[in-house]
């Protein structure tokens, strides 16, 4: 059995869906950063899937996983530098105690 577009589609599918019930449903900062971040790649592969099997978009496939990875880079970074002030304020990780800041 060959992979196919469908098969990668599938993959991105699940790392997508897997970011964003674990987004909605965690209460740990560092866990919904990670979550964010599948969705990132779920959305990478996708790029990377068109490219590969769209015979005119070669390289505008990849470029755009290059900008996506480095925005997801920034984004976690900023998030993280967040995070620390917040902890350091709160003294914890879980979202509900930074309702009222």
């Amino acid at each position: 059995m060959e992979t196919g577009l469908y098969h990668y589609l599938f993959i991105a599918l699940i790392l997508f869906i897997i970011g964003l019930i674990g987004s909605i449903m965690c209460k740990n900062i560092i866990k919904v950063l990670i979550c964010i971040e599948f969705i990132l790649t779920g959305v990478n592969i996708n790029f990377a899937v068109f490219a590969k099997y769209c015979g005119g978009v070669m390289s505008e496939g990849f470029v755009m996983i290059l900008f996506y990875t480095a925005i997801g880079a920034v984004e976690l970074a900023v998030a993280l530098y967040i995070f620390y002030f917040m902890f350091a304020k709160k003294d914890s990780d879980n979202i509900c105690k930074y309702g009222d800041l």
